[in-house]
């Protein structure tokens, strides 16, 4: 199942295009969801009682409108419609539960508002086990490369094992980029690093973590894309050439479990395409 939000907003439309286009690739019911949140307007001295039924109607016929544009993108998909109470962040980290993805435009109105990082793309992205996938509203044509970001660490591997089925569904391009960095320390008088030796280790580091990825998947073609750089530089520069960047995200600590990383933070505000973030 694949669930997209939606609050009729030029970027959600994108969205539910996005997600339409990804249950078919991936043969997977889609559901959309519209988050009905009265509390804002039940504070005051004198509320609008009629207010409410205004905002099912509302949710309603964008849910309407949500329908009919997923059936054009793709009528052999099973779309149904949900609306729900509550809150957005909360109502998608419940419907999170057994999802292959959750899908959101990139800034919203009403049921889903925020800016590109506002509290439902941070919430959600930081707080939810599987891929959430934030789609800008602009068109841009298809490309056919994925990238990913790795890095040294185990949790990247749920990022590379999404960027792998998604190149491969597509029949694209996956370029795996890790951009490494000297310690600052390294810049200081009489401190000798071999750069030969270290861009060889950091290949080392790429190559170990596609070892397996490469025998499950060969039909995909891989390029390594390692570089001195700063990551989130070198992550927005691959993504004005791909139709999805897929970054893993994974905190330190008790935060982590509520905040996206630097990085994810990072080329979710850059990125020229759509972001796929994939919590450990």
């Amino acid at each position: 199942m694949i669930i997209v939000g939606v609050d009729g907003s030029v970027t959600a439309r994108a969205a539910v295009e996005w997600a339409a286009n990804d249950a078919f690739r991936m043969r997977e019911p889609l559901r959309i969801v519209h988050a009905v949140d009265r509390s804002p307007y039940q504070i005051g001295k004198f509320p609008n009682a009629a207010l409410p039924d205004t905002l099912l109607r509302e949710g309603q016929r964008i849910l309407r409108e949500a329908l009919a544009l997923a059936h054009e993108r793709q009528p052999d998909v099973e779309v149904t419609t949900q609306d729900i109470e509550g809150a957005p962040t909360e109502v998608l980290r419940e419907q999170a539960k057994d999802t292959t993805e959750i899908v959101l435009g990139s800034r919203g109105l009403g049921g889903f508002a925020g800016a590109l990082l506002g509290s439902v793309s941070t919430h959600v992205a930081g707080r939810v086990h599987g891929p959430v996938v934030v789609v800008r509203g602009d068109h841009q044509p298809v490309r056919g490369e994925i990238v990913v970001g790795v890095d040294d660490s185990p949790e990247c591997e749920p990022a590379l094992a999404y960027a792998f089925r998604q190149a491969k569904l597509r029949g694209s391009t996956l370029r795996v980029v890790h951009a490494w960095q000297l310690p600052v320390h390294a810049f200081a008088p009489g401190v000798p690093y071999d750069m030969d030796e270290i861009r060889t280790a950091q290949h080392q580091i790429v190559s170990d973590r596609l070892e397996t990825f490469k025998k499950e998947y060969p039909q995909v073609t891989v390029v390594e894309d390692v570089q001195s750089a700063q990551p989130v530089e070198a992550l927005t520069d691959a993504s004005a050439r791909a139709d999805l960047l897929v970054v893993g995200s994974h905190g330190h600590g008790a935060a982590g479990a509520i905040l996206l990383g630097s990085v994810s933070r990072g080329v979710l505000h850059h990125a020229r395409c759509p972001v796929a973030v994939v919590r450990a």
